[in-house]
């Protein structure tokens, strides 16, 4: 009886920690695609339109991760 809700705990973590990771590394790929630093950017420069540019661009990301894990 609790041996399929563990199962179903420990396969949950191990998604949100695959999704996580995808995640991570998709914004280091965009952040290699750009030939300046976002981090100036957005803090320094307060760029707002860059910000909602990788606001964007990580839900976007969280949605395909969301679905693909989802089946």
């Amino acid at each position: 009886m609790y041996d399929h809700l563990l199962k179903g705990v420990i396969a949950s973590l191990l998604y949100s920690v695959i999704g996580m990771g995808v995640l991570v590394a998709g914004f280091f790929v965009i952040r290699l695609a750009f030939p300046f630093s976002i981090i100036k950017e957005i803090e320094h420069d307060q760029n707002t339109a860059l910000g909602i540019v990788i606001g964007s661009f990580i839900l976007g990301l969280s949605v395909i991760i969301a679905a693909a894990i989802h089946g």
